[in-house]
């Protein structure tokens, strides 16, 4: 870190999360992004939504452009005291969903497709049996 660069603690990044006032800190560096909010091709709430906290994780999860990473060389006023930083939870919790898609029908449904029409070509065969046999007894 050079001598002339700014400082800051956390709890003062962590205060300017305000639409005329939003700073991001992201890796260990303050920026200030007020004047980016209007131009951010996700829009100003996605800014918001990360200000106050270390954006890093959120950033990075996005995958942004090298172009996108050379911008913020422009809004960049300093660095984070980081033993002032909070320590963030590195562990998250596990989500599980089950479900089903709609393209690809249960199992039971594909062995009633094969099923009904087998029962349905037994049925008809037995019937015409029956009927022959009926005929030929009468």
């Amino acid at each position: 870190m050079d001598s002339g660069e700014q400082v800051f603690v956390f709890e003062e990044v962590a205060k300017r999360k305000e639409r005329d006032d939003c700073w991001l800190l992201i890796s260990g560096k303050v920026y200030d992004v007020t004047q980016f909010l209007e131009d951010h091709p996700g829009g100003d709430e996605v800014l918001l939504a990360v200000s106050g906290k270390d954006a890093t994780q959120d950033f990075e999860d996005v995958g942004h452009s090298d172009d996108a990473r050379n911008m913020m060389k422009k809004y960049y006023i300093g660095e984070v005291d980081s033993t002032t930083v909070p320590p963030s939870n590195k562990i998250k919790p596990q989500t599980y969903s089950v479900t089903q898609k709609d393209d690809e029908p249960g199992f039971l449904f594909k062995i009633l497709q094969i099923l009904v029409p087998i029962l349905i070509l037994g049925l008809a065969f037995g019937f015409q049996f029956l009927g022959k046999k009926e005929k030929t007894e009468a």
